[in-house]
């Protein structure tokens, strides 16, 4: 199981699961703050009992300063191969007020699977508010939750 947040910002482009959307918004971090991606990539090394996305590619590592997260879920399955495991499925929830997600999660997808080198059958996305409730609701930020199944 994988989570990640990070806080919504103006002068930053909004990019989860791989693709871009168009926003007023993005999301501050690190990296390009991809929070379905980041959530993907700590559940994949907590299944395969490897630590974390941070332990992997720290925050205090400049070479992954505006680093695509496409690029840390390649590196992610990577070292999951290495270590003898594949990718079975992965289910994940974006939790976010605006923009709507729902027309952009077939491409999402499409874009993981690529990366990861599976189809794109085996990822659900599902995407779901939190009623305006916390800093969700009040457009503060965004979450994502994941579970994946690896196969050894």
């Amino acid at each position: 199981m994988g989570f990640d947040v990070h806080r919504l910002v103006e002068g930053r482009e909004l990019w989860l699961g791989g693709v871009r959307l168009d926003h007023t918004m993005g999301l501050l971090g690190h990296s390009d703050a991809d929070v379905l991606i980041h959530a993907i990539c700590d559940a994949l090394l907590g299944a395969a009992n490897m630590r974390d996305i941070g332990y992997h590619f720290p925050d205090t590592d400049p070479r992954y300063s505006g680093i695509d997260s496409k690029i840390l879920l390649r590196e992610t399955v990577r070292l999951i191969r290495e270590a003898g495991y594949e990718v079975g499925n992965i289910d994940a929830t974006v939790c976010a007020e605006r923009p709507k997600l729902n027309p952009h999660i077939p491409e999402m997808q499409r874009c993981m699977a690529g990366v990861m080198g599976i189809p794109a059958e085996d990822i659900s996305i599902k995407a779901t508010t939190t009623e305006r409730l916390g800093f969700t609701g009040r457009g503060e930020g965004i979450s994502a939750y994941a579970t994946v199944l690896i196969e050894g």
